[in-house]
Order: C-alpha cells, then sequence, then structure tokens
C-alpha cells in the first residue's frame, strides 16, 4: 500500500468521515458492473465545500456514472437549489436515480441521458458551478459549454487533469491526455476566466483537477 493511500484513507475517516449512504451508492455502482472511477471521498467533500461556499442554486455535472458525486454536489445546494447530471448510458444513469433516490435527493437533482455534446444545447444557463468529469477527449469543448452556461463569479472545475503526470508529455499518444492538453490550452488562452490545476494523490492515484474562475 502507497503511504497517500493510508493517508487519503485517515482523512477520509478523520476530516470526511464515515458515510453510509454514499456507502451504499458505490457498492450499488460496483454491483452493477460500473467502473471504479468516481471521486476518492476527500474530493467529493471538497465539491460540497465549493457549492456551500458558492451558495450555489445551480450546479451542472457532466459525467454521472453512479451519482456519487452528483449526491456530494446536491448536498451541496443552497435551500431549493437543482442540479443537473448529465450521463451519455442509460445504463449508469439507472444506477444513479437510484442511489440520488437513496439519498432523498431526487427531488434537487435531474439525470439527463445522452451524449453531452447532444444535451448540453438543450440547457439554460447561468450555471454556479459546473463540474466536468466525463470523457476527456472532449473536454475543451465540455468546457468551452460551461463557460456558455456560466455568470461572473461561476465555478468551472475539470477533474482528472494530470493523468499519472503524462499530461506534461506533449508527445503523449494517449488521447485523453492530449483532451486535457487541449483544454489547458483552450483555458490559457481564454481571458474570461482565471484557472490553475492542483496535483493530487491518493486511493485515485496520481492525478489532478483543474479550477476556472469565470470573470467575465
Amino acid at each position: 500500500m502507497n503511504t497517500w493511500d493510508e493517508v487519503d484513507r485517515y482523512i477520509s475517516e478523520t476530516l470526511v468521515q464515515p458515510d453510509a449512504v454514499l456507502a451504499a451508492a458505490l457498492e450499488a455502482s460496483e454491483r452493477a458492473g460500473l467502473p471504479a472511477i468516481s471521486v476518492s471521498p476527500a474530493h467529493g467533500k471538497f465539491l460540497w465545500l465549493l457549492a456551500r461556499l458558492l451558495d450555489a442554486k445551480r450546479i451542472l455535472e457532466i459525467g454521472t456514472l453512479g451519482g456519487y458525486s452528483a449526491i456530494w454536489l446536491a448536498r451541496g445546494l443552497a435551500p431549493g437549489g437543482h442540479l443537473i447530471t448529465l450521463e451519455a448510458l442509460e445504463k449508469h444513469a439507472a444506477v444513479a436515480r437510484e442511489n440520488i433516490a437513496q439519498a432523498r435527493l431526487a427531488h434537487a437533482v435531474e439525470v439527463r441521458v445522452g451524449t453531452a455534446l447532444a444535451t448540453l444545447p438543450q440547457l439554460d444557463g447561468p450555471f454556479d458551478l459546473t463540474f466536468i468529469d466525463a470523457d476527456k477527449q472532449n473536454n475543451a469543448a465540455y468546457f468551452r459549454w460551461a463557460l456558455k452556461l456560466s455568470r461572473p463569479g461561476s465555478l468551472i472545475v475539470v477533474d482528472n487533469v494530470v493523468r499519472s503526470g503524462a499530461v506534461a508529455d506533449p508527445r503523449s499518444s494517449d488521447s485523453a491526455v492530449q483532451g486535457v492538453r487541449k483544454l489547458n490550452e483552450l483555458i490559457a488562452a481564454e481571458p474570461r476566466v482565471a484557472a490553475t490545476a492542483i496535483q493530487t494523490v491518493g486511493i485515485k492515484g496520481y492525478d489532478g483537477f483543474a479550477v476556472a474562475l469565470v470573470l467575465t
């Protein structure tokens, strides 16, 4: 076991603390055969904190999977708030809906099925917070839509932007790595946002996330 795995578990047990609803959501996703790529408990709570800090009334998530991160985000909504989460596969969406219902958040969360690039044009902004955690090849396109659906003061968070360090290699043949690099180039050239990226280690390995604040 890596030291960072042990530290991540320690953080989850102390600062995040066990949560039966969230644990059940992960177990249901595993039983359904969904890939084990949900955010870690520590990162889930980070998303919750961001939603609370923003007093977010409207949140957009691109990439639902089993609904684990959607539950974290929805718990951080302001009273009466609403979250829309986009999922390409009906199998995943069905698991997510059940997990969200078990978390007693069905009234606040809407799961829409279809490819995100087909679904995003149907949405009306602005959203206070957007979390992008879908196929990395389309990260740049998702970010453009997130920016279009934001307002000054909105946050856009993109997961998995370090790719075990491979993002630093311009010669990488990995399409996900190249998708992240295109995202970074887009953000760097975009005057309407201020952004940075944070490297992370833990039970999800070596990765990181980008955070962009919409300025205008």
